[in-house]
């Protein structure tokens, strides 16, 4: 069944109307008509599914069958914070880690990174990860869209840090001297809710001064297990042993 995300909170109505973007979707791509069932996810993470009772030229009508029921959210909003790779390795990154649960999506100009992006090429590049996170949501059944937002300087990053309740600094070095314990005992102690922020250097990884700094703003350093990953391969590992822990696990301790 198609997905639908409407930028708006939920409330019961009699008939909801799509047009634009999604009518297209349905009349021109699916080639839906009445009678069909989609869902149609809210940003408060309420999804219902609805059945087609018209379509016009420009407009679907649909009325509420029911309300989805599963939770398809993480507990926890984690945010991705990547130092600017090279190519499309942040396309990966947005569309696997929305698969995987991310909240929302960061990229900001590391030291290490070799990415140079003026304001209408970041502008263009978000607009395009934008597209990904929504495509990859609506194949994920997820029941939100993460917000992905390109930031121009590193300034501009870290004056965003104080936005989070947790600070987590992915870091080559921890995993090389064996450090294993901070991740599981942050993924073992948050509360549901709890807003955390995963930094992830680019290639060649966080610079020592970068990493400092992390670390004066509260930031712990973890490992992520004893081999060292490729930059868009460590949040996927994140995201999954978060999915592990407060999904899988919470689910057989209940």
């Amino acid at each position: 069944m198609q997905r639908y995300f409407l930028d708006e909170p939920y409330r019961p109505q009699e008939r909801y109307v799509l047009e634009g973007e999604a009518y297209h979707h349905m009349a021109r791509v699916m080639r839906m008509a009445a009678k069909d069932h989609v869902y149609l996810a809210f940003n408060d993470q309420i999804a219902i599914v609805a059945e087609i009772t018209e379509m016009t030229e420009k407009e679907v009508f649909l009325i509420e069958v029911a309300k989805e029921s599963v939770q398809k959210e993480l507990p926890c909003n984690i945010t991705i914070a990547s130092g600017y790779p090279k190519g499309d390795k942040l396309d990966w990154i947005v569309q696997k880690g929305t698969e995987l649960g991310a909240h929302a999506f960061v990229g900001f100009p590391a030291a290490a990174s070799v990415v140079k992006w003026d304001a209408k090429k970041r502008k263009k590049r978000q607009e395009r990860l934008a597209k990904i996170a929504q495509e990859a949501a609506e194949q994920s059944h997820r029941q939100v869209v993460p917000q992905v937002t390109l930031m121009e300087t590193e300034k501009e990053f870290y004056a965003s840090l104080t936005s989070y309740d947790v600070l987590l600094i992915a870091y080559e070095e921890s995993a090389k001297q064996g450090e294993a314990a901070n991740l599981v005992k942050i993924l073992q102690s948050v509360m549901p809710g709890t807003r955390i922020l995963a930094v992830f250097g680019p290639e060649g990884g966080l610079s020592a001064k970068e990493v400092a700094y992390f670390e004066e703003q509260g930031g712990i350093l973890c490992g992520l297990g004893p081999r060292i990953l490729r930059t868009e391969t460590a949040p996927l590992y994140l995201l999954s042993a978060a999915s592990f822990q407060l999904e899988l696990q919470a689910s057989q301790e209940k």
